[in-house]
């Protein structure tokens, strides 16, 4: 029992440390990821805005414009992650996560976005480190959805 306890507390630290026998160093680089796997990104809080305004016609233009700014984000790859919330009290609406680590840059990329514009969408950026992979999820997830949202 002894020698165990002995070998497991002098080695388990280096079998902790073994290589990932899956690693690509080329894709870990086209990537951008660290030694970890991660990366950071721009996550981006979307609440509900100032705008009151009640005209609905202002409002479905200002949100098709809104969509719209998202699709091209998306087929330029900037766009990783959105979607919006279900009903809560926090005034939280939906989410971004833009592939950049430069909240000047996701604020340029969405000063085209005209709910946030119009102010019926407020942006809150914020860093966010997660795995580098995560853009390699587009291409499988256009390959679920029945209807085009």
């Amino acid at each position: 029992m002894i020698r165990r306890t002995l070998f497991l507390a002098l080695f388990l630290p280096f079998l902790c440390l073994a290589q990932n026998e899956n690693y690509d160093p080329a894709m870990a680089e086209e990537l951008g990821a660290d030694e970890y796997g991660m990366k950071y990104y721009t996550f981006v809080l979307l609440t509900t805005g100032e705008n009151k305004d009640t005209d609905p016609e202002a409002k479905q233009i200002s949100f098709e414009g809104h969509m719209e700014n998202i699709k091209v984000l998306a087929e330029r790859g900037d766009l990783i992650v959105s979607g919006p919330f279900g009903e809560n009290k926090k005034s939280f609406r939906g989410i971004f996560i833009l592939n950049t680590a430069d909240i000047e840059e996701a604020k340029e990329w969405l000063s085209n976005d005209t709910a946030i514009e119009n102010g019926y969408l407020k942006a809150h950026y914020i860093p966010w480190y997660g795995s580098a992979a995560l853009p390699n999820y587009l291409p499988d997830a256009d390959k679920v959805w029945q209807k085009k949202p």
